[in-house]
């Protein structure tokens, strides 16, 4: 993504994402989760750089799955 790329997240999306206590940080990049390995764009596995708390983070096994519905669209939409 280059510094001139405007995200655009539904309303809806941002609506729904009640749990969100980092202030939606990962729209201006920080705080984002790499997203290694989705599976239909619903199941996003994702390394973390921060062990900052995250509601949505699930561990999974030895992984960990991303819920959050901003997360995911940043992925899904703009493969970031």
């Amino acid at each position: 993504m280059n510094q001139k790329t405007v995200l655009r997240i539904n309303e809806k999306i941002l609506k729904n994402t009640l749990k969100c206590k980092k202030d939606f940080s990962c729209l201006s990049g920080k705080s984002l989760c790499q997203v290694e390995f989705n599976v239909g764009d619903k199941i996003h596995f994702v390394k973390c750089m921060s062990n900052e708390p995250c509601n949505y983070r699930v561990s999974f096994g030895y992984s960990f799955v991303c819920l959050c519905p901003v997360r995911k669209e940043l992925f899904n939409r703009y493969n970031i």
